[in-house]
């Protein structure tokens, strides 16, 4: 991690991307954006039922950046962490543009019979768009 002042872990639900990041840069007392890309909304939301609107409208994410603030902080690791909605690579570029990160590191999905047909470009759109490296953790 030698040379890297800041360093972007886009989390995409793979555990391993997060763990992988907060190690390489512990070693180095690097500082992590973490950032979680959630969908735009789009159209009508039926409120019946729901208790907290907030849960409803960020899919949860609140409660995925506790775990990685308190996963952070258990490790030591210095931690910004970030929800951005839109879309998932121009969203990752842009956060990693705005904070002046060294490095975005996010993970690969596993290639189910879908994927391989429709294929998931998100990895290969954050590495056309990015003005840094990207490292890629296999799921």
């Amino acid at each position: 991690m030698k040379g890297f002042r800041k360093v972007l872990i886009a989390l995409n639900g793979n555990k391993n991307v997060l763990d992988t990041g907060l190690q390489m840069a512990k070693d180095e007392k690097t500082w992590v954006i973490v950032v979680k890309v959630i969908p735009p909304f789009e159209g009508d939301l039926n409120l019946t039922g729901i208790k907290n609107i907030e849960d409803a409208l960020d899919s949860g994410v609140g409660k995925v950046i506790s775990q990685v603030e308190a996963d952070a902080k258990a490790q030591g690791a210095l931690i910004k962490t970030r929800v951005q909605q839109g879309n998932v690579p121009d969203a990752i570029v842009e956060v990693a543009d705005e904070e002046r990160c060294d490095l975005i590191i996010m993970g690969a999905p596993k290639k189910n019979w879908f994927r391989k047909v429709f294929g998931d470009h998100a990895v290969e759109k954050v590495i056309d768009m990015a003005h840094c490296p990207v490292y890629v953790v296999a799921a």
